[in-house]
């Protein structure tokens, strides 16, 4: 028993502090040990991936095994190191992060990518579940959900923000009733020019000035969009280009 120890003055106390020092060290490596996530971040923004390094380590306790600041660097850093995950921002030159994405997740499906965006464009989102990302972050969050969000995707579940993921319900629910509309009739060459300009988020004041036409002939053919593709609105009528083919991001 210490007691007993103390009482025969075997041990000094300095040695217990120093006894419980160790154990100390010894407990915090093996929680580290223990949190082995590796993770790669991709943003072009320096000062941005030096926070989010920060967030990661040193609140997170994870393993960030490198840093790129392009889309073609995350795929061959991807492949090279093989992380569990990574947090991809969305838009970043040459490559962007939801085609990086896409060529990682074919090579390796494993890698649980998470999107970082500022954006809360829906389009974004289905791009990147067709992408195979399995989380989706706003970069306005803060940092105790990025931890959470990463432990989560780490589980192989999938993250996204709550007003986002009714938007994916709503899309899905949409979609299953497809099968009560008639077949969808073709559009026609200028009514095809307005739905890829909007479905690339032009509007309709820009479409205009670039077909030539007025904003009222723009709204007109909108409307004839959404009546041959069974959409209620815009969002809708672009998610449909998107999903066919007929226009990128």
């Amino acid at each position: 028993r210490l007691s007993g120890v103390f009482q025969h003055g075997s041990f000094k106390l300095s040695k217990v502090q120093s006894i419980g020092v160790v154990l100390l060290d010894f407990l915090s490596f093996l929680e580290t040990a223990m949190n082995t996530t590796t993770i790669i971040l991709a943003d072009d923004h320096r000062l941005f991936r030096e926070g989010l390094h920060q967030v990661c380590t040193v609140v997170g306790k994870f393993n960030v095994v490198g840093q790129a600041a392009s889309g073609e660097e995350a795929v061959r850093m991807a492949r090279e190191l093989k992380p569990e995950i990574i947090l991809m921002d969305v838009q970043m030159p040459g490559m962007g992060g939801i085609p990086a994405t896409a060529a990682i997740t074919a090579e390796n499906s494993r890698i649980g990518v998470i999107i970082l965006t500022m954006y809360r464009q829906d389009s974004y989102l289905f791009e990147a579940i067709k992408a195979g990302a399995r989380g989706y972050l706003l970069k306005d969050c803060s940092g105790d959900e990025a931890i959470a969000a990463i432990r989560e995707v780490a589980r192989r579940g999938v993250i996204m923000p709550p007003e986002m993921a009714a938007m994916v319900f709503e899309e899905f629910r949409r979609v299953a009733g497809e099968g009560n509309h008639p077949p969808e009739e073709r559009l026609t060459t200028a009514e095809m020019d307005v739905l890829v300009r909007g479905a690339r988020g032009e509007e309709n004041q820009r479409i205009a000035e670039a077909l030539n036409i007025t904003v009222k002939t723009v709204a007109n053919r909108l409307y004839t969009i959404y009546c041959k593709l069974h959409v209620k609105n815009r969002t809708q009528a672009a998610l449909a280009a998107l999903r066919k083919g007929w226009a990128e991001l």
